[in-house]
C-alpha cells in the first residue's frame, strides 16, 4: 500500500459496494429503477475491485491509471444515484448517506491521484 493512502480505503470501498448491492435489492421493480440500478450496481462495485488492482500495481504509472479508473467509476456512480433521485425513483433522503459516501470517496481518490502524479514529476 502506498504511504499516503488511508489504511482503511480497501475496507471502505468494500463496504460501499455492499451498500450499493443492498440499495439495488431494495429498488422498486420497475424497468426504470432496474435499468438505473444495474448501472450503479456495476460502477459502484467496480470502485473496490479497481482499488485492489491499484494496490498491487507494479509501477507508479500503473497505480495512477488504476486510481483513475476508481475515480471514473465513483463519479459514474454519483451520476446514476443522482438520476435515481432526480428521476423520482428513490426519495432523496433515502440516498443521502450513500451519495455523501460517494462524494467522500471521490475526494479521497482525487487526493490520492494528485499525490501520486506529484511523485511522477
Amino acid at each position: 500500500m502506498k504511504p499516503e493512502e488511508p489504511q482503511d480505503l480497501g475496507a471502505r470501498t468494500t463496504e460501499y459496494a455492499l451498500r450499493i448491492v443492498k440499495m439495488f435489492s431494495a429498488l422498486p421493480k420497475t424497468d426504470v429503477a432496474r435499468t438505473l440500478g444495474r448501472q450503479v450496481l456495476r460502477s459502484g462495485t467496480s470502485i473496490g475491485a479497481n482499488y485492489r488492482e491499484a494496490r498491487r500495481s507494479r509501477s507508479n504509472a500503473e497505480f495512477i491509471a488504476k486510481i483513475g479508473d476508481c475515480l471514473k467509476e465513483a463519479d459514474e456512480s454519483d451520476y446514476w444515484l443522482e438520476l435515481l433521485v432526480r428521476g423520482e425513483v428513490v426519495a432523496e433522503a433515502k440516498l443521502a448517506d450513500l451519495r455523501d459516501e460517494t462524494n467522500q470517496l471521490i475526494a479521497i481518490l482525487t487526493t490520492i491521484s494528485k499525490n501520486a502524479k506529484g511523485r511522477d514529476s
